[in-house]
């Protein structure tokens, strides 16, 4: 298929050899391996072609591209052009049946737990568990599509726990974790676990030595030096499915994952708060 004006693969083929060498390996390595460096974070990239990040964002730099995301949406955008996949759900095509499509549909959020199971460490979820469990206060935060799972994870545990506090805005997010202390907990929703917030956040949290599990699709993020235990979600979010159910699904696997580990530390309280939950809730049902 011919190149679209901006395309990638054409940006790299009249520039290669204006690239170093380490740039050469970065180059090579997206042309082979193009439908799956667009789901790549920029360590896994550097890793993978063996080469520093700084090189990556210079390639970046060298194609015209402002940084790694503004690269790997214009990959994931030449990707699908050229394959013609859609952008909306990977492998649904405008011309399927609605029956195929909910097959296709099913099959991804199904993967994304698989994913998710495989990349399940026993000792991590202990970890996490054990600092929930003894933490005075959990603060369950997020930021835009990831703030949902944060809220929905607060009011999972607060069927049974009264000390899970979500907290929306950025700006009431920086003011509650300067109130943290060593004995207070963040719960921190971060696909790409890469945003200036989140790194500023965590950094602060890190001050107030207050413990942080961190729910993100790539363990060496920017923000995981930062976290006390990581949890890794599966599900391969390419730049043009922000915010894609799979990942939420992967999510709310964990989610629910270290509920029933902490709950099952003390199931007896657990279910008699759970009835007293449900029975003053069965009041507000006609």
């Amino acid at each position: 298929m011919p190149s679209k004006p901006g395309d990638v693969f054409e940006k790299i083929s009249n520039g290669y050899y204006q690239l170093t060498g380490a740039e050469k390996k970065v180059a090579d390595y997206v042309v082979i391996h193009q439908s799956d460096a667009q789901y790549m974070s920029i360590s896994d990239l550097a890793d993978a072609c063996g080469v520093a990040e700084a090189t990556i964002s210079r390639f970046c730099r060298r194609l015209n591209y402002k940084g790694y995301n503004a690269f790997k949406l214009a990959l994931a955008n030449s990707t699908a052009s050229r394959a013609g996949f859609s952008l909306v759900g990977g492998e649904v095509e405008p011309d399927d049946t609605i029956p195929d499509m909910c097959q296709k549909v099913f099959h991804i959020e199904v993967d994304a737990m698989a994913q998710t199971l495989d990349l399940i460490r026993p000792e991590n979820i202990s970890a996490a568990a054990e600092i929930l469990w003894s933490a005075d206060k959990v603060l369950c935060m997020g930021q835009g599509g990831s703030m949902i799972m944060a809220m929905e994870a607060a009011h999972l545990f607060s069927t049974v726990y009264s000390n899970y506090i979500p907290v929306y805005d950025s700006h009431l997010q920086t003011m509650a974790v300067t109130h943290l202390t060593p004995r207070d907990a963040i719960l921190f929703f971060s696909y790409s676990g890469s945003t200036r917030e989140l790194i500023e956040l965590l950094s602060l949290a890190r001050e107030r030595r207050a413990r942080v599990i961190l729910i993100t699709r790539f363990p060496n993020a920017p923000a995981a030096v930062y976290a006390d235990v990581i949890l890794q979600c599966g599900a391969k979010e390419g730049p043009m499915q922000i915010g894609s159910v799979s990942a939420r699904v992967a999510q709310l696997f964990l989610v629910d994952v270290l509920f029933s580990e902490i709950s099952r530390r003390d199931m007896e309280n657990c279910k008699a708060t759970r009835e007293r939950v449900a029975a003053a809730l069965a009041e507000k049902h006609v």
